[in-house]
Parts: C-alpha cells; structure tokens; sequence
C-alpha cells in the first residue's frame, strides 16, 4: 500500500516530515537572534520531535528548506518490489538535483518491475507489449510508457531536457507507485480477502468455476 504523502511546503499545518518520513502536524515558529525576526522559520514535527528550517521568503529571500535535505519525491508503495527498490530511493535521493539521472534510474526500475509482472527483460518495450496481451489496463501500460520514454530521452541529447521540467520526473514516481498499486497491491488484496472467507463458500465458488 502507497505511504501518504503531502508535500512539505512553508507554513503547511501538516506533511509528510522530511526527518522521520510520517505524516504529522507541524508547529510553525520564527527564529530570532538577538531580539531581532530572522527571515527563518522552524517547523516543528509533532510526530519526531525535530525541526525543519526553511527560509520564509522575507527580505527578498526564497521560500525554501534549508535542513534537512529537502527529498520531494514521494516514498515507494510498500508492495514495490526488492530488486526494484534500491534504484527508486536512489532516485528519490538525487531527483532535485539531478532530475535525468533519477529519469534514468526510474525508467531501470520499472524494466525490472515489468520482469517481475511477466516480462522477458530482453527489451523493455516487448515485455510492456506482452504485458497489454496479457490483460494489463491501458493506464497501467500508459504510466509504463510514460516513465520508459521520459528515461529514455533523459540520456539522449536533445530529446527532451528533463532537468528544465523537474516536475516531469516527479511524476514519475506517482505512476511507478500507480503501476505497482494496480498490479500488486490491489490483487494481493482481493486474494487475502479471498482466502478469509470460509472454506465451504471458497470450495463452492471454486465448483461453479470449475463447470461454468
């Protein structure tokens, strides 16, 4: 299951804390030194105990956190599988400052993902067509393409400058935790649910099936 996630932004009452990865309420208050207004402001995470440092836009300055490492990006769903895990925090850790490297590292993270729904791993977009024969949902295949071109055309020159459009590889984080929802989480679900209900209503099903 996908990890709530909010964005941590100045003056917000509640995000997901850039310290200890929760979401929680925050506490807001300005930093003064020598009995003068600093254009800083702490927030304070109710869940962790620690403080953010941000500078609040005043005196001509941006709004922007300070400490710790700002990581934007949203956290991986739950469901995403190991081997894919390590390139998508690896991603997640450079994508402010390098948004085509973590372009590449999503696009290695979702040839992975689809081995691990069925693909061959010979090419990337066969296994996303073997996939679609295979009954995958047109959003899902369409969220696949999405992060396999974008990290495509991150490493080729002049096919699109990923690190004017930041948001784009933002994104893709949402559609990987998309594609992982939809073909891992969900059904996982339904099978757990499944296997609660009882024995003779499972067997009955499973006869009806058997001779439909």
């Amino acid at each position: 299951m996908t990890q709530k996630y909010e964005e941590p932004g100045l003056n917000k009452d509640a995000f997901t804390c850039p310290s200890c990865g929760a979401f929680a309420a925050m506490q807001w208050e300005p930093l003064r030194t020598n009995s003068a207004w600093q254009a800083i402001s702490l927030a304070y995470c109710h869940r962790c105990k620690r403080h953010s440092v941000w500078l609040d836009g005043s005196n001509g300055y941006p709004v922007k956190m300070l400490f710790p490492k700002s990581l934007t990006a949203p956290l991986p769903n739950e469901d995403l599988p190991e081997e894919c895990l390590n390139d998508y925090m690896e991603a997640r850790e450079i994508a402010n400052n390098s948004p085509r490297g973590a372009a590449a590292l999503l696009r290695l993270c979702i040839q992975k993902l689809a081995i691990h729904l069925g693909g061959d791993g010979k090419n990337i977009n066969d296994d996303i067509g073997k996939l679609v024969k295979n009954g995958m949902p047109q959003r899902v295949q369409q969220a696949l393409d999405v992060v396999r071109v974008v990290g495509n055309n991150a490493v080729h020159p002049g096919e699109m400058s990923v690190d004017d459009q930041p948001e784009t590889v933002h994104a893709l984080f949402g559609l990987i935790n998309l594609i992982t929802d939809n073909q891992i989480t969900q059904p996982k679900q339904v099978g757990n649910l499944f296997a609660s209900l009882p024995e003779g209503a499972r067997n009955a099903v499973e006869k009806r099936d058997k001779y439909s």
